[in-house]
């Protein structure tokens, strides 16, 4: 091992040592009781088998993302994520699930692996070191640097340039991506598009539309609900709340419960009830957000009202619903780059355009995506 390798291992150490108390603190919390434990006591998170096709992901969208790939290598696919979300969504396509371990326990935990295909940013120095010293061929898909990123990317750069050593091959999203790619060291970078148009939604069960006007506020995150319900008439429609995190569904309930005080609004659960026949429902139920964009008029599309990054609009524009969102989509632009007709607004015009239903676009997808040469230099390499 170099130098800087030593050394950034040294560092990952103390920096555990330092993060026990808190680390053994917040694995008490049933929200990471096996994603802590798993993560940084490696708790039942054995090895992957040897000469695997090994995918990692962050979160759910981004193992959603992959499936495709997964389905195709199915005997051979083994699969790492970072968050509880991911892991839930890894094991709907495979068995061979892990949390990826903290930095320190790479060296000992990695196998050899035929391939490692890493998802967007995941750039974790002893990952790639390791799989690659472990003769696994390594390749970033989807990648991209956002303009909100990149400078602090820059800022360093020469340690994204070790990792980009190890890495064989980058498949980018777009142009602008494989040269702020090349500048942190990235070496033979091809331009894919975005491998989340590379497949279709699923509905997983058709739900039964309402006469009126139904109105998804999807993957809202704290703030934007009371922004959304302080917008919302009843005159406008059929008001759904999709909060992002399972963890904020009682603090939303709650928010909804106090709003409608002393209104003539109705308003129901999910959980209790699967219907829209309420005036404002609140959808406390994960994996259904594609049933719903299928029978909505207007998604309000959340993180972008707050300074989150925006969410992904393929999957409400692929539905043609009518997609408002806020301004701050600098996670997303690449995505938003392949829908016409959507409309990023400031917090206070969201009750115009909800009284402007009637007049506003239809959104429409305008690129489609492969996986095919991912595929490709994978198959290459198991010959």
């Amino acid at each position: 091992m170099s130098l800087f390798s030593i050394s950034y291992y040294i560092i990952s150490c103390v920096i555990y040592i330092l993060a026990l108390p808190y680390l053994i603190f917040k694995s008490k919390n049933p929200k990471y009781k096996e994603a802590i434990p798993s993560k940084f006591f490696l708790k039942n998170n054995p090895k992957f088998k040897k000469d695997g096709i090994w995918f990692h992901s962050c979160s759910m969208g981004e193992t959603k993302a992959i499936k495709p790939l997964i389905d195709y290598f199915k005997e051979e696919a083994n699969v790492s994520v970072i968050t509880n979300t991911g892991f839930e969504e890894a094991l709907k396509l495979t068995s061979n699930v892990r949390y990826l371990p903290y930095e320190m326990f790479l060296p000992f935990w990695i196998n050899k692996q035929k391939v490692l295909v890493v998802m967007e940013a995941e750039l974790w120095f002893m990952l790639f070191l390791f799989a690659k010293r472990k003769g696994a061929k390594t390749f970033l898909i989807n990648a991209r640097i956002s303009d909100k990123s990149y400078d602090s990317y820059k800022r360093f750069s020469f340690f994204y340039k070790r990792i980009f050593k190890n890495i064989d091959k980058v498949f980018a999203q777009s142009n602008i991506d494989k040269e702020r790619l090349e500048k942190l060291g990235a070496i033979n970078v091809e331009v894919l598009g975005n491998i989340k148009l590379a497949q279709e939604p699923k509905i997983n069960k058709i739900l039964s539309k309402t006469d009126s006007i139904l109105i998804t506020a999807a993957s809202t995150h704290e703030n934007e609900e009371k922004l959304i319900l302080d917008a919302y008439e009843r005159n406008q429609g059929r008001l759904v709340i999709v909060p992002r995190h399972p963890e904020r569904f009682d603090s939303v309930d709650l928010l909804i419960k106090e709003y409608i005080k002393g209104k003539s609004l109705t308003y129901h659960k999910y959980s209790k009830k699967e219907s829209f026949n309420s005036d404002i429902i609140l959808v406390d139920k994960m994996g259904i957000l594609n049933d719903i964009f299928a029978i909505s008029d207007v998604v309000v599309l959340g993180g972008a009202f707050e300074k989150i990054g925006g969410h992904n609009p393929i999957e409400p524009a692929f539905f043609k619903c009518k997609l408002i969102s806020g301004k701050n989509i600098f996670n997303q632009k690449p995505l938003f780059e392949c829908v016409k007709n959507f409309y990023l607004i400031e917090n206070n015009e969201l009750n115009k355009y909800l009284n402007n239903i009637e007049n506003l676009k239809n959104t429409v997808l305008t690129k489609a995506g492969s996986i095919d040469p991912i595929i490709k230099e994978i198959n290459a390499c198991k010959r």
